[in-house]
């Protein structure tokens, strides 16, 4: 916490007086909402002291209502009246004329005093009593770094990006959706980085939303999204704060729902879902071979089981000839079409995923294991299958599980199917006819109209040493250009 004497460079601003427009401390209360970026999380709390009116104001999402009370309401409700720097007491107290510094303070989770007829405003550290324990999302683990994760508390989960980012243009919007529901939502951006253009269409979005329940994330994400029957998510989903704090700091948005962990991050990219908030704290080396690494799961996942297919019935000669022969032997006494054999192991691979998602977790592990030796060797001794379709498919299973997105991991192996199907139909070419139309769907995609295959569909060479690898920090610390702001672009402009 910066004290007063470290600022004794900057030249203080203090506010001048206007009689002929408003009072002096509606001035005050003024500067300081449009110096915070007019953030709805700012709360304005009147007392009587010393025979005047006093203003306390704090970010409600930072400093708690009980520990304001008991630090600063109560002591001056008990003494009405003398000098409020000695009724408080304490190390942690500032006076300061500059409203910049004031305003800085109250971004830092201080409490700021505001006494009627005076220039001068007292900066309060507000004590933390207590703090609820979170826990790691199960999803989103990683082994470096932070292991915190949103709760269902909307002003906590505020609260926790706020800790991360103290910038005083980092700006809290609420809003109510469905008329029954009433649900509260948060969206959340820094106003000097995000694209005004981006703000301005989400809060069109959500203004627009005519329903009369909306109480899941999933439910508020079909009424944002550009396209709600792309089997492709256009929001990044996280219960992580360090994610969230990261997209935001390079100008995106996002929105927090009351009672639910989930946060919604945009605009993304394609590629964003590939990315995790570990490859920022490892070496660089090391998180580009794992981009590359969940990129190769990711064509894996997507045409393994239809390039079998297609090599079975099509196309022998891409096999060396030492594998022609086991593979054969494997499928001499199968009763079904290589489609048929490999819809009824997915199929089945995807029984097990939902049984072992809805069980509790010690069954479900059982459920994992058991059920995938047994019904694998039981399929083969049966004749139903071929040992070479098993390998095939827990490979498929494996590569799907790397995927950091489970939203995206759902959609590539429900595409997987018709890929399957194209290529029973035509071989090779229906797998090239299959990819080049979900290729040509991503091109044309968008995320709240900003490209979906951005950084390559526009091409941004710089853009793409964050992408597919990710180069040394120092080399990557610019914003992304499709989400800038237009005062932001001029300046690239003029710097190149």
């Amino acid at each position: 916490m910066c004290s007063m004497t470290n600022r004794k460079m900057k030249k203080p601003k203090p506010l001048i007086r206007n009689h002929n427009h408003m009072d002096f401390l509606t001035e005050k209360m003024t500067a300081i909402t449009n110096g915070l970026g007019n953030t709805q999380d700012l709360s304005f709390r009147d007392l009587y002291f010393n025979s005047k009116v006093l203003k306390i104001v704090h970010i409600n999402s930072i400093v708690q209502e009980n520990d304001l009370y008991e630090f600063v309401v109560r002591p001056l409700l008990e003494n009405p009246q003398g000098k409020v720097i000695n009724i408080i007491g304490g190390s942690n107290i500032d006076e300061t004329t500059d409203h910049d510094v004031a305003i800085s303070g109250l971004a830092e989770g201080r409490c700021l005093l505001l006494e009627d007829d005076s220039e001068v405003m007292t900066l309060v550290t507000v004590p933390v009593q207590s703090s609820s324990q979170t826990v790691e999302p199960e999803n989103e683990k990683v082994i470096r770094g932070s292991h915190r994760g949103f709760g269902g508390d909307l002003t906590e989960n505020i609260s926790y990006i706020r800790q991360w980012i103290s910038s005083e243009k980092l700006t809290i919007k609420h809003f109510l959706v469905g008329k029954n529901t009433r649900t509260k939502i948060a969206l959340i951006f820094i106003s000097d980085l995000a694209n005004e253009e981006i703000v301005k269409e989400v809060v069109n979005r959500i203004d627009s939303i005519d329903s009369e329940d909306i109480q899941l994330m999933g439910q508020l994400e079909e009424y944002v999204e550009d396209y709600a029957f792309s089997p492709f998510p256009q929001l990044l989903n996280t219960e992580r704060p360090d994610r969230v704090v990261g997209n935001i700091l390079e100008g995106r948005v996002a929105l927090l729902m009351e009672e639910d962990p989930t946060s919604l991050v945009f605009p993304i990219s394609f590629f964003s879902f590939f990315q995790t908030s570990e490859d920022y704290n490892i070496r660089s080396t090391t998180a580009s071979f794992f981009r590359l690494i969940r990129l190769l799961s990711y064509m894996t996942t997507l045409c393994l089981p239809a390039i079998y297919i297609a090599v079975i019935s099509y196309n022998y000669e891409v096999i060396p000839v030492e594998i022609i022969f086991s593979i054969k032997n494997s499928l001499e006494y199968l009763p079904f079409p290589p489609l048929i054999e490999a819809a009824i192991m997915q199929f089945t691979l995807e029984l097990i995923r939902e049984a072992a998602i809805r069980l509790p977790n010690p069954i479900a592990q059982t459920i994992g294991v058991v059920g995938g030796l047994v019904i694998g060797n039981a399929v083969v001794q049966a004749h139903f299958v071929s040992n070479t379709m098993v390998i095939v498919v827990a490979i498929t299973a494996i590569s799907s599980f790397v995927i950091p997105s489970n939203e995206l991991s759902t959609s590539i192996r429900i595409l997987g199917f018709p890929l399957m199907v194209m290529a029973s139909l035509f071989g090779f070419f229906g797998i090239i006819i299959g990819l080049m139309m979900i290729l040509i769907h991503l091109a044309t995609l968008t995320s709240l109209s900003h490209p979906y295959l951005y950084p390559l569909v526009p091409l941004d060479v710089k853009a793409l040493r964050d992408t597919v690898i990710r180069l040394p920090i120092w080399m990557i610390n610019k914003r992304p250009e499709n989400i800038k702001n237009a005062s932001q672009r001029r300046q690239t402009n003029d710097s190149n």
